[in-house]
């Protein structure tokens, strides 16, 4: 007979165990055979009890239990059916030996090796098992791994489980997971070290469990992984959460593969009414399905037992170990896939209600990855209904929902393109000359040709500034850009710097109408206000920096809405980079504004740094595409549908002159002349006071200003453009910054 042993790293961690928990080596007790013509061998140099018989394995563990620690590797062999019907019990003989052995004492230490499947079954044998061990036992550790014996399969996973004698005060309970495939047995040995010493908390391969499940609950490493609880928390993020169940019915066909290939329900693709049978193999890794083959069935299936279009199929079959790591292997049908019907293993999902696409999109993404493999339960070879029922999955938010469509859309509307450049790539022979043939596609190619160019502009910050950021910043980007370009160093300098102060400037007044209009006050505003009534010089570079880094480090923004737009802001400074960037740029400002003036010599070095650093400013701050700048021209609200008509300016890019929009807004209370941040939800935020859009009286162009200074007899604005001001005598603006406490 072979003999199966620990492998290397197993035994490391079992002798370990004992060291930790017992303080002393263990005896370990075996029977024969293991497992079919296996015998266990222990490891050399360890005492070792071997008892050819498996009924005498608890009595035997009773006598060694009170002379010190005991490693206990049971037979694993099953009953054959004929014994289990007699013994009207579990089919494991492992069961039995469990559930006999009792603690001479309440520090008796006993660590066992098994198949990992009955610590993570819920079948009413292994719960009864877990239920009775847990009346005597302590369970202190849980160690799951492939490969932890020598000549078992490396894909069946199994478990050590070290118990003590159950005490009046539980302890905790500690899980582990040997990493896979080919894991450094140092790290794994050194982490299951920590573990052990651990009373809380996660390291990197194990974690402490505080509350101890009942039996009744699966004890699968995922289970109670905090590391996995987070996530499946987090899938709300995506919108809503709802389980698999609710969304689809299940269905599995009544006609087997066996069935079909003993020809009673075969026929020729040929035949009117032939139907192609769908079978695992037939469902890709990628989602899709493969197109039919000379392998392919076809056969006579009713109609009500066919798939239909917006049909989920998944493989009941799950591979024990996936590597890379993989999900459900899950295919959304298409008309094109049809007439087809699926075999027996093959689970197909139904939508109760129709699906919008992209919520059938991202629920067919989600199942096809490791997370949605691990929250459906252990991993068996057969993944249940029931499992796949209570499977919680992400519905997409509206936000999602818009941001799927749009890049499906591109999706398609590339592949159109490349349809349409293929077209004319072929067509180059075709033609009755070659003169023809040049000509045809020089003028065809010419839109495929320009598409791309204009495409590939979008890859470059400096196009994607000047046509989709907000028009105060665009603004200044296209002067820099000019300024540059000109060769006037002192003012391309001076352009840079400028550029860097009205960004932080214009993203600073939008946090504080954000956080206003939520009743939120920064501490920050009391330096701008202190300022803005000093009357003499406004707030400036530091005074914008200082409310965006207060907003990225501010608890009292930790709990906004995922959409809400302050998400986005508070990442700009919250990035390394782009806050050495700022600090750089805040010291070369104040240096200019002192007279430490840069030397002529090294101007063309400053510019080409200051620059790079306003680069990765703008580039962090790239959300800003995506929180257009709107100023509202008319309001139109109707009583009885209970909507507004608004006719809009979008103020994107680096022109005042664009066209006006019309959408519609449940909204009562919009301005006519104010500005508003359009967020990704398509919310409106009210910017006045702190942005408003008007003609500039100096230079005649419309502009955006915010308040710099509010001596005694007016509130003076400057603009975010160009940096002139104005000034408004008006008693209820100086009323109204009050409010907003400003003043």
């Amino acid at each position: 007979m072979e003999t199966a042993q620990l492998s290397s790293l197993t035994q490391q961690l079992v002798g370990i165990g004992f060291e930790r928990l017992s303080q002393s080596p263990p005896t370990v007790l075996s029977s024969s055979p293991l497992a079919g013509d296996l015998v266990f061998s222990a490891p050399e140099g360890w005492q070792n009890v071997c008892e050819s018989s498996w009924e005498q394995l608890a009595e035997r563990a009773t006598e060694l239990l009170p002379h010190g620690p005991l490693f206990l590797v049971p037979t694993w062999e099953r009953r054959a059916d004929a014994e289990r019907r007699r013994a009207a019990g579990p089919a494991e003989y492992y069961v039995e030996i469990m559930t006999a052995c009792r603690p001479p004492s309440l520090d008796a230490v006993m660590g066992v090796l098994l198949p990992a499947h009955p610590w993570i079954s819920e079948q009413p044998w292994a719960v009864e098992m877990r239920t009775k061990i847990a009346e005597h036992w302590d369970i202190l550790l849980l160690a799951y791994g492939t490969g932890m014996l020598t000549q078992i399969s490396a894909q069946a996973e199994s478990a050590v489980v070290f118990l003590r004698g159950r005490a009046h005060t539980r302890p905790v309970l500690k899980f582990f997971q040997v990493p896979r495939p080919r894991p450094d047995e140092k790290a794994v040995v050194k982490d299951f070290a920590r573990l052990l010493d651990r009373q809380g908390g996660r390291g990197e391969y194990g974690y402490v469990l505080r509350e101890i499940p009942s039996p009744e609950e699966s004890l699968y490493f995922d289970r109670f992984d905090p590391n996995i609880l987070q996530r499946r928390e987090d899938l709300a993020g995506f919108g809503a959460v709802n389980a698999l169940g609710d969304l689809f019915t299940f269905h599995r066909n009544s006609i087997s593969d066996a069935a079909l290939k003993r020809g009673k329900y075969l026929t020729s693709p040929k035949k009117p009414g032939a139907v192609r049978i769908l079978r695992p193999r037939d469902i890709a890794r990628d989602g899709t399905i493969a197109p039919p083959s000379e392998e392919t069935l076809w056969a006579t299936i009713p109609a009500d037992q066919q798939l239909a279009a917006g049909d989920l199929v998944i493989r009941r079959m799950n591979a024990p170990i996936m590597v890379p790591p993989h999900g459900f292997f899950t295919a959304e049908v298409s008309e094109a896939d049809l007439p087809a019907a699926a075999s027996d293993q093959v689970v197909t999902l139904r939508p109760i209600t129709p699906l919008s696409r992209p919520q059938a999109r991202l629920i067919s993404m989600f199942l096809r990855t490791p997370l949605a493999l691990t929250l459906a339960g252990p991993r068996l070879a057969i993944t249940s209904m029931e499992a796949l029922a209570a499977l919680p999955v992400p519905q997409p938010d509206e936000a999602l929902t818009k941001a799927l469509d749009e890049l499906t859309a591109a999706k398609q509307q590339f592949k159109r393109w490349q349809q349409e450049a293929d077209s004319v790539i072929e067509s180059v022979f075709l033609e009755k000359t070659a003169a023809q043939a040049r000509a045809r596609v020089i003028d065809s190619g010419r839109a495929l040709r320009l598409r791309a160019e204009a495409a590939s502009l979008l890859d470059d910050l400096g196009h994607s500034v000047r046509t989709r950021f907000p028009y105060p910043i665009a603004y200044r980007w296209r002067e820099t850009e000019a300024r540059i370009s000109a060769g006037d160093a002192q003012a391309a300098y001076a352009a840079v710097l400028d550029t860097a102060e009205e960004l932080l400037c214009y993203i600073a007044q939008l946090v504080l109408a954000l956080t206003h209009a939520r009743q939120i006050t920064l501490g920050s505003v009391t330096a701008i206000r202190d300022k803005l009534a000093g009357g003499r010089s406004g707030p400036g570079f530091g005074d914008w920096a200082n409310v965006l880094n207060e907003a990225a480090t501010s608890k009292q923004l930790n709990s906004l809405p995922q959409a809400h737009p302050l998400n986005d802001i508070r990442t700009l400074l919250a990035h390394q980079d782009a806050e050495r960037a700022r600090q750089a740029l805040s010291e070369r400002r104040n240096d200019q504004a002192h007279l430490r003036r840069v030397d002529p010599i090294d101007l063309p070095h400053a510019i080409d740094v200051a620059f790079a650093d306003l680069a990765r400013l703008v580039e962090r701050a790239r959300f800003l595409a995506d929180l257009p700048l709107l100023e509202i021209t008319d309001v139109r609200w109707d009583a009885f549908a209970r909507s507004a008509r608004v006719e809009y300016r979008e103020l994107a890019g680096d022109h005042p002159v664009v066209p006006t929009r019309t959408m519609t807004s449940p909204r009562d209370d919009l301005e006519t002349g104010s500005l508003y941040l359009r967020d990704t939800d398509g919310a409106l935020h009210l910017l006045r006071p702190f942005l408003i859009g008007r003609d500039c009286p100096t230079c005649r162009t419309w502009s955006t200003f915010h308040a710099d200074r509010v001596p005694k007899t007016a509130v003076v604005f400057k603009s975010l453009e160009h940096g002139h001001t104005i000034e408004d005598t008006s008693p209820d603006t100086r009323r109204l910054l009050k409010h907003i406490g400003m003043v």
